[in-house]
């Protein structure tokens, strides 16, 4: 029988309590596991809309995101390196240019992302799925990341087009059940009330990402069962205006999942998307 809809608990932002400048620090401390911030959660209840079947209810300019079918990857081994950007960083830049247009995609990372409860998250090579909702990428650090990525008198030009950035994420190795992801439709987002500058503390540098607050009216959705020939396209900025700029996201415990379901484990590839249109 179809899954229409799941009920399940999702973590979202609250303010600091002193009004500081919330933060994270990227690594988690790896004796007790946990990410050091002054970010206070809370966890509300939500439904997510399982929209296999009705995938074309949205869309990357008018929801934030875009599920695809019938996208394989020849990568035999994405725990090579190597293999992961000689052979699925081309594939990526193919998919990107493909199915958005864009006229230049520069890839600037990736993350392997696998379910291990018990493992801590303090180094690139165990990070695991994140249970809370977020966006990867503010405007301030989309276009830190045209210039951190490009040549200045480059970049320069390429920030007055249009451009975004861009998450490419796909199951490996087996189906995305436990925990899978959802996407909040950005229809149903009110940034100016809901959504948070975070700084994120890199080793090497600084980021910036937007914490969610909840908001009961949210709409999230999720893609049930998806296979490592499916992929999703969730935006973190678009410079275009009038257009979803970002996506909401978070994984989450779906209830519905079968209990000897295999843990998830997925790549997601984050890549500057440059136009030729104004």
């Amino acid at each position: 029988m179809a899954i229409d809809q799941v009920k399940t608990t999702l973590t979202f932002f609250t303010d600091p309590p002193h009004g500081e400048r919330p933060y994270y620090l990227l690594n988690a401390d790896p004796v007790t596991g946990v990410r050091p911030t002054n970010v206070v959660s809370e966890k509300q209840e939500a439904f997510i809309e399982n929209v296999r079947g009705k995938e074309d209810s949205v869309s990357l300019d008018k929801s934030g995101f875009q599920f695809y079918s019938n996208c394989p990857s020849q990568v035999s081994s994405f725990d090579n390196e190597d293999e992961v950007t000689k052979v699925y960083y081309p594939e990526v830049i193919n998919y990107f240019k493909t199915l958005t247009g864009a006229s230049r995609v520069v890839i600037f990372d990736h993350t392997i992302r696998r379910c291990r409860p018990g493992v801590a998250d303090d180094s690139p090579d165990k990070r695991q799925p994140v249970l809370n909702a977020h966006v990867d990428q503010t405007p301030k650090s989309s276009v830190n990341r045209v210039k951190q990525n490009l040549p200045a008198d480059e970049a320069e030009k390429l920030l007055k087009k249009r451009f975004q950035v861009v998450n490419l994420w796909r199951p490996i190795s087996h189906v995305a059940t436990d925990p899978p992801l959802a996407l909040c439709d950005y229809r149903s987002v009110n940034p100016s009330d809901y959504v948070v500058p975070i700084a994120l503390i890199y080793p090497n540098m600084e980021g910036e990402t937007y914490g969610v607050k909840y908001n009961p009216e949210y709409q999230w959705k999720y893609l049930r069962g998806m296979s490592t020939d499916e992929i999703i396209l969730l935006k973190c900025f678009d410079s275009k205006p009038g257009v979803a700029p970002y996506t909401p996201h978070t994984a989450f415990i779906d209830p519905s999942a079968p209990a000897d379901a295999p843990k998830r484990e997925s790549i997601e590839v984050r890549a500057l998307l440059f136009y030729d249109e104004e």
